[in-house]
């Protein structure tokens, strides 16, 4: 899968999860969680986010169970998201590895390139 294969896949598997009573379609790690709760974000925020969101970095498949990238979404209030995914084609499911609020000393102004 390349990568506009996997951010389409990603895409759609977020709209169909914000679809589903239960959420099934994206599952999250305990990492994941534990900083989506020091980010001060909640789970719907950021998977809304992964809807639109930007592959920024796409990472080899080597010694990786699931192939996994880094994502740049925005929230609703227009605050930037990186969030680590792992890509799990078989199941029709992602898993959000980690989020987090990427750092100005970190990354240029556009959030996606590593200074």
């Amino acid at each position: 899968m390349n990568t506009e294969d996997k951010q389409r896949f990603i895409h759609r598997i977020a709209r169909q999860n914000q679809l589903d009573p239960e959420g099934a379609r994206i599952r999250w790690s305990r990492h994941g969680i534990t900083e989506l709760v020091n980010e001060g974000w909640d789970r719907a925020s950021v998977e809304e986010a992964l809807q639109n969101g930007k592959i920024i970095e796409d990472y080899p498949a080597l010694h990786r169970p699931l192939p996994d990238c880094l994502v740049l979404g925005l929230l609703a209030t227009g605050e930037p998201l990186h969030a680590v995914i792992a890509i799990d084609e078989a199941n029709e499911r992602l898993f959000v590895v980690t989020v987090y609020r990427p750092s100005q000393e970190e990354w240029e102004d556009d959030w996606q390139t590593r200074k």
